[in-house]
């Protein structure tokens, strides 16, 4: 029997001792809460895919609860807001009722009415993605999002479809930037579990002071509860991006959960049965040595092994990834591309490309700026800025990037980038970047 989902909730509550008491009544219910008391920093990771509630206060420093309204409603009108308001702002509070929020309460509210309104708020939130997953997965039933038309990339193409509809586990193996974090959203999206969570689990997590806490949850009732990862991507699927190894005891606890299906959270007396299926993405390089792909791990697991081939074996797909990426780059940083030259081409097609799609999509990002394929700048004096400046921009904007797809982590940018820590650190501080800017915050 699947387990019911945990709601997520998001609190925000500029008074610590009122924003404390809610969380904690809410996780003594079982509910996954993150406290914030600035709206601004909740809006990072607010977006279309949030599967959650917001419980915020109406009067809030930095943006008011309006304003905060609003910038929601942009990401998503239907994510559900429930405000919280002094008897001063009821008028505001219904006006925003009126407007699409969830609910409101007058404080001091209860907090069994409060529970009710969010349990209801989030059992709607769930039906609107649901139905979002499900329409989503329909248009794409047989359209393999695989770029190119050469023979490996319609094998990559007829596999991942066989793959995600039999639902079985996947090892996905290659060379970095080969696309194996796309390929396992595709075997997701794909697969009878589209419509569930995608859970992913990265060096970063592994690497946490609280990986065990992350990955397989606390016990309510033994301490701050907490729903693990694994735990989250019950009936859908669980994606373990690279992780290498890690600590003996938690990867024979992992290793134990992916075989069995079984989980224990701490604290807890007895194990919970879990269905999600799992997909492991590994180096080329690492994958023979990796603790995560010993051969007999992968016979327990019964995973079917992927390979996906790099770039220099794709050659007749390159124009279309360049293509793609160059039209992505134009909406992304507002910029016209020049024609593509022979240069261009030419080196696209002898370059050997050892970072596969993630080189070529710098060099894409590259061409946008006007940075040549020999390094010099086209158009100069046309509005681009000097050589030093454009370079500058472009790496900012790699190094930015990277954050993003790392959450932050530096040891991940540095090893996916090959420099040493003190080498990416003296450029994050030459260009103003902070790490903890990129990260999404981890519900306590």
């Amino acid at each position: 029997m699947t387990a019911a989902p945990t709601i997520k909730v998001v609190v925000v509550e500029d008074d610590p001792a009122l924003g404390e008491a809610l969380a904690q009544a809410l996780r003594l219910e079982g509910m996954d809460v993150a406290l914030y008391s600035d709206a601004r920093i909740v809006m990072r990771s607010i977006g279309p895919s949030f599967d959650g509630v917001i419980v915020s206060d109406v009067r809030l420093p930095g943006i008011d609860g309006i304003e905060f309204f609003e910038l929601v409603r942009k990401q998503d009108p239907d994510i559900p807001v429930i405000f919280t308001t002094g008897h001063g702002d009821v008028a505001m509070a219904v006006d925003m009722l009126k407007n699409g929020a969830a609910d409101f309460f007058t404080k001091p509210y209860s907090i069994s009415e409060i529970l009710r309104a969010i349990q209801t708020a989030a059992e709607k939130r769930n039906l609107v993605l649901e139905n979002r997953r499900l329409r989503s997965a329909l248009s794409n039933r047989g359209k393999v999002g695989v770029i190119g038309t050469s023979q490996a990339a319609e094998t990559l193409r007829n596999v991942l479809t066989a793959v995600a509809e039999a639902d079985i586990d996947a090892v996905l193996v290659g060379e970095t930037g080969t696309g194996k974090t796309y390929a396992a959203r595709l075997l997701h999206d794909l697969s009878p579990r589209a419509s569930r969570p995608f859970i992913t689990i990265d060096p970063g997590l592994v690497a946490h002071r609280d990986a065990e806490l992350v990955l397989f949850g606390r016990e309510p009732g033994t301490g701050l509860s907490r729903t693990g990862l694994i735990e989250r991507a019950n009936g859908g699927t669980l994606f373990l991006d690279d992780v290498g190894a890690m600590e003996g005891a938690i990867r024979s606890r992992l290793l134990s959960t992916l075989e069995t299906r079984t989980l224990l959270p701490l604290g807890a007396e007895r194990e919970r049965k879990l269905d999600f299926r799992v997909i492991v993405a590994a180096r080329e390089s690492s994958a023979a040595g990796d603790s995560m792909l010993t051969p007999s791990f992968e016979s327990r697991l019964g995973a079917v092994r992927i390979s996906l081939p790099p770039l220099s074996e794709r050659r007749d797909d390159i124009a279309d990834f360049f293509r793609r990426f160059v039209a992505d780059l134009e909406v992304s940083t507002n910029k016209t591309a020049e024609p593509i030259g022979a240069a261009e081409w030419r080196h696209m097609q002898t370059h050997d490309w050892p970072g596969n799609l993630h080189e070529l999509r710098g060099y894409a990002h590259a061409f946008i700026l006007g940075i040549s394929a020999t390094g010099t700048v086209a158009n100069a004096g046309a509005g681009i800025g000097s050589l030093q400046t454009v370079v500058a921009d472009f790496e900012k904007s790699v190094l930015e990037e990277a954050l993003r797809m790392s959450d932050g982590n530096v040891s991940i940018v540095a090893d996916r980038m090959q420099i040493p820590r003190k080498t990416l650190y003296d450029k994050l501080s030459r260009y103003e970047l902070r790490p903890r800017d990129f990260r999404r915050d981890l519900p306590s």
